[in-house]
């Protein structure tokens, strides 16, 4: 009965989806959406970002978690100097029904301490879509964004070892306030 329980919600999470084509949104401002920490703690990006330089791992279905992952341990082996947010980002009337179900199985899976950098966003979710495109949908979307919200980098391919020396050739050429 369980396993049909969760093959019915991930029906319901997957049907109602927009198909919006990629685009590059470097040079764009992030819009203004809202989200909540896994902490509970209410976000809204950009303007909640503090930092010079933030960047945005924006996933759009669980599998996006597998490219996810291998963008964080790749800034990590790397030492890259930058704040990093995971944004599970979900459109759809359905997956806000089910938003603490999905919460509180992200907080299952996420050490504790890591909380507060995960931001889901649900109602803003389909405006996070049509803004960054959600074709090739596993895809991470890589935004490194400056403290005005302005994208100073954008990566939608899956993970890829060129891709990582460019946000850090971007971040090298960042200046820092003091």
């Amino acid at each position: 009965m369980r396993i049909i329980s969760y093959f019915l919600v991930l029906l319901l999470l997957t049907a109602c989806s927009t198909q919006y084509p990629n685009k590059n949104i470097t040079g764009e401002i992030f819009p203004t959406v809202v989200g909540q920490t896994l902490e509970k703690k209410s976000f809204t990006i950009p303007s909640d970002f503090t930092d010079d330089v933030t960047l945005l791992l924006i996933g759009y279905v669980q599998n996006s978690q597998f490219d996810i992952d291998r963008w964080l341990i790749a800034l990590d082996v790397t030492d890259t100097q930058v704040k990093v947010y995971e944004v599970p980002t979900i459109q759809g009337l359905f997956p806000q029904m089910f938003s603490t179900f999905i919460d509180n199985g992200m907080r299952s899976g996420i050490p504790k301490p890591l909380w507060q950098g995960v931001v889901t966003i649900y109602d803003d979710g389909e405006q996070v879509q049509a803004f960054t495109g959600n074709e090739n949908i596993s895809n991470a979307r890589v935004v490194l964004l400056n403290n005005k919200g302005e994208i100073l980098y954008f990566y939608d391919q899956g993970f890829a070892v060129d891709a990582l020396n460019e946000i850090r050739g971007v971040l090298s050429n960042q200046p820092l306030s003091k």
